[in-house]
């Protein structure tokens, strides 16, 4: 995993919080992604090669995923930590239903979550990124605020905060993935 360039400018993707820690764990190798409200006509694209995955907190995920975490989902009080880096090894589009279902072993979303985000919308589909992780030595802590509302997908890291992005980087730990990666898709 390659560094960003000092021209880059920090973002973040907005996932279940219960899905960065499986991504953290070595649970989940791929994401999943539809598209949220204000994502626009286009839908959901992946945007961005390299990015913090910004953990989203509501009670409901646990009923969503197949493995149940042996901690409640716990909203922090007023702050985000960012603790994992991503960088993407492949991305695309899949619309045929039979192929998503391979997919199951690299993700822990229950079967019915994944297909209501794949019948979402005027056609069937969903996007995919096959992922490596890197676990930062110390989270990137933000204070909540409106600019992280919403239903999207990207949210920028406030400035100031890349130089510290990059330092940590440099010394995070890549994640070990125990579930595989679905080398198929590529």
């Amino acid at each position: 995993m390659s560094l960003p360039g000092p021209e880059w400018n920090p973002v973040a993707f907005k996932e279940w919080s219960l899905v960065c820690d499986a991504i953290a764990e070595g649970q989940q190798s791929i994401i999943l992604r539809k598209g949220g409200i204000a994502e626009g006509r286009s839908g959901f694209q992946w945007d961005h090669r390299r990015f913090f995955l910004f953990p989203t907190h509501f009670h409901e995920q646990e009923d969503k995923i197949r493995v149940h975490p042996e901690k409640p989902v716990a909203a922090k009080d007023g702050t985000i930590e960012l603790e994992l880096y991503v960088e993407t090894l492949q991305t695309g589009r899949l619309t045929d239903w039979n192929e998503i279902r391979r997919l199951e072993s690299f993700h822990i979303w229950s079967e019915e979550t994944i297909r209501e985000r794949f019948e979402w919308g005027d056609e069937p589909g969903i996007s995919y990124a096959m992922i490596q992780a890197k676990r930062l030595i110390e989270p990137i802590v933000l204070k909540d605020g409106p600019e992280f509302g919403g239903c999207r997908s990207w949210v920028d890291l406030p400035a100031g905060k890349t130089e510290q992005a990059l330092s940590l980087i440099d010394s995070a730990a890549e994640v070990q993935i125990f579930c595989g990666s679905p080398n198929w898709l590529e």
